[in-house]
């Protein structure tokens, strides 16, 4: 019998990382890696046991070094892409305390919401991306 493989799936918790500005922390992905060298939202694989907001805590305290407040989920995506499927559960976070640093990143940037056209995101992103933009402009009306 043949099998047809299917990717393996990752749940991931994802950060959308509100600075005062209303600027948001993306980093880039080192060049090795998978999808290295584009640019992402932080987070990563929730570990058996944890809620997602644990996940995102954690995580951005792993990858930025800094202290976050988990707030509303904004979306959650579901994406294939050939090697891997994933599971983006993507809140809102408010930054707290400490300066962003790239410790498991190449580099680390606060942009605004429209200057995130300027930086290459992985396919799945880009649904984020479209969630920021109608919560942003709900709040024009």
């Amino acid at each position: 019998m043949n099998a047809i493989a299917t990717p393996p799936h990752k749940i991931i918790g994802v950060a959308v990382i509100w600075n005062d500005q209303q600027q948001i922390l993306i980093d880039r992905r080192r060049p090795g890696g998978a999808m290295g060298g584009l640019w992402e939202f932080p987070g990563g694989k929730i570990e058996p046991g944890e809620s997602v907001e644990e996940c995102i805590q954690r995580e951005i305290k792993e990858e930025l070094g800094i202290s976050i407040e988990v707030g509303e989920r904004l979306i959650t995506i579901d994406h294939t892409y050939t090697h891997l499927r994933v599971t983006l559960t993507v809140h809102h976070c408010c930054w707290l305390k400490g300066i962003p640093q790239p410790l498991e990143c190449d580099e680390v940037r606060w942009v605004t919401l429209d200057e995130l056209d300027q930086f290459t995101f992985p396919e799945a992103n880009s649904e984020i991306i479209a969630a920021l933009r109608g919560v942003d402009e709900d709040k024009g009306e």
